[in-house]
Protein backbone atom coordinates (compact mmCIF):
# COMPACT_ATOMS: atom_id res chain seq x y z
CA UNK A 1 0.00 0.00 0.00
CA UNK A 2 1.47 3.39 -0.94
CA UNK A 3 2.61 5.53 1.97
CA UNK A 4 0.21 8.32 0.98
CA UNK A 5 -2.74 5.95 1.57
CA UNK A 6 -1.44 5.13 5.04
CA UNK A 7 -0.14 8.53 6.22
CA UNK A 8 -1.23 11.94 4.97
CA UNK A 9 1.95 13.98 4.41
CA UNK A 10 -0.03 17.17 4.96
CA UNK A 11 -0.82 16.13 8.53
CA UNK A 12 2.90 15.59 9.19
CA UNK A 13 3.62 19.01 7.69
CA UNK A 14 0.93 20.55 9.91
CA UNK A 15 2.46 18.99 13.04
CA UNK A 16 5.87 20.29 12.03
CA UNK A 17 4.41 23.76 11.46
CA UNK A 18 3.18 23.86 15.06
CA UNK A 19 6.81 23.89 16.29
CA UNK A 20 8.92 24.76 13.26
CA UNK A 21 12.13 25.47 15.18
CA UNK A 22 12.29 22.46 17.49
CA UNK A 23 13.97 19.97 15.13
CA UNK A 24 10.87 17.74 15.03
CA UNK A 25 10.82 17.23 18.82
CA UNK A 26 7.07 17.93 18.93
CA UNK A 27 6.40 15.65 15.95
CA UNK A 28 8.40 12.81 17.53
CA UNK A 29 6.53 13.29 20.80
CA UNK A 30 3.07 13.18 19.17
CA UNK A 31 3.97 10.15 17.02
CA UNK A 32 5.49 8.40 20.05
CA UNK A 33 2.35 8.94 22.14
CA UNK A 34 0.21 7.66 19.28
CA UNK A 35 2.32 4.51 18.89
CA UNK A 36 2.37 3.88 22.66
CA UNK A 37 -1.31 4.63 23.33
CA UNK A 38 -3.06 2.96 20.41
CA UNK A 39 -2.40 -0.66 21.53
CA UNK A 40 -4.20 0.14 24.81
CA UNK A 41 -7.20 1.45 22.86
CA UNK A 42 -7.15 -1.69 20.69
CA UNK A 43 -7.12 -3.79 23.88
CA UNK A 44 -10.17 -1.79 25.03
CA UNK A 45 -11.90 -2.69 21.75
CA UNK A 46 -11.27 -6.39 22.39
CA UNK A 47 -12.27 -6.28 26.06
CA UNK A 48 -15.42 -4.23 25.51
CA UNK A 49 -16.47 -6.42 22.58
CA UNK A 50 -16.00 -9.51 24.74
CA UNK A 51 -18.05 -7.99 27.57
CA UNK A 52 -20.66 -6.49 25.25
CA UNK A 53 -19.98 -2.93 26.39
CA UNK A 54 -20.98 -0.82 23.37
CA UNK A 55 -20.21 2.48 25.14
CA UNK A 56 -16.60 1.58 25.95
CA UNK A 57 -16.13 0.06 22.49
CA UNK A 58 -17.46 3.20 20.80
CA UNK A 59 -15.32 5.44 22.99
CA UNK A 60 -12.16 3.43 22.20
CA UNK A 61 -12.91 3.55 18.46
CA UNK A 62 -13.53 7.30 18.73
CA UNK A 63 -10.21 7.79 20.55
CA UNK A 64 -8.33 5.85 17.85
CA UNK A 65 -10.12 7.88 15.17
CA UNK A 66 -9.04 11.15 16.76
CA UNK A 67 -5.44 10.23 17.47
CA UNK A 68 -4.94 8.70 14.03
CA UNK A 69 -6.35 11.85 12.49
CA UNK A 70 -3.83 13.93 14.46
CA UNK A 71 -0.88 12.04 12.98
CA UNK A 72 -2.42 11.66 9.53
CA UNK A 73 -2.97 7.90 9.71
CA UNK A 74 -5.77 8.09 7.16
CA UNK A 75 -6.37 4.38 6.64
CA UNK A 76 -6.52 3.73 10.40
CA UNK A 77 -8.79 6.72 10.91
CA UNK A 78 -11.23 5.42 8.28
CA UNK A 79 -11.43 1.97 9.86
CA UNK A 80 -11.86 3.43 13.36
CA UNK A 81 -14.64 5.68 12.09
CA UNK A 82 -16.37 2.69 10.51
CA UNK A 83 -16.13 0.79 13.82
CA UNK A 84 -17.38 3.73 15.85
CA UNK A 85 -20.34 4.37 13.57
CA UNK A 86 -21.18 0.70 13.22
CA UNK A 87 -21.18 0.15 16.99
CA UNK A 88 -23.39 3.19 17.56
CA UNK A 89 -25.92 2.05 14.96
CA UNK A 90 -25.75 -1.76 15.07
CA UNK A 91 -24.08 -2.66 18.36
CA UNK A 92 -21.18 -5.12 18.45
CA UNK A 93 -22.48 -7.82 16.11
CA UNK A 94 -19.95 -8.68 13.44
CA UNK A 95 -17.22 -6.22 14.49
CA UNK A 96 -14.49 -8.87 14.79
CA UNK A 97 -13.38 -8.57 11.16
CA UNK A 98 -13.26 -4.79 11.39
CA UNK A 99 -11.20 -4.92 14.59
CA UNK A 100 -8.73 -7.19 12.79
CA UNK A 101 -8.72 -4.71 9.89
CA UNK A 102 -8.02 -1.91 12.36
CA UNK A 103 -5.13 -3.83 13.90
CA UNK A 104 -3.58 -4.37 10.47
CA UNK A 105 -4.04 -0.69 9.62
CA UNK A 106 -2.32 0.26 12.89
CA UNK A 107 0.67 -1.93 12.05
CA UNK A 108 0.96 -0.21 8.65
CA UNK A 109 0.61 3.24 10.26
CA UNK A 110 3.22 2.42 12.91
CA UNK A 111 5.66 1.26 10.23
CA UNK A 112 5.00 4.36 8.12
CA UNK A 113 5.43 6.68 11.12
CA UNK A 114 8.56 4.97 12.45
CA UNK A 115 10.94 7.22 10.45
CA UNK A 116 9.45 10.27 12.20
CA UNK A 117 10.52 8.98 15.61
CA UNK A 118 14.04 10.18 14.95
Amino acid sequence: MPLSQVIDPEAIANLRALSPDDGDVFLREIVGIFIEDTPARIAELHASRASGNVLVFTRAAHSIKGSSSNVGAVELRAVAEKLEHGARVHGLEGVEDHVAELEAAFIRAKEALHPFLG
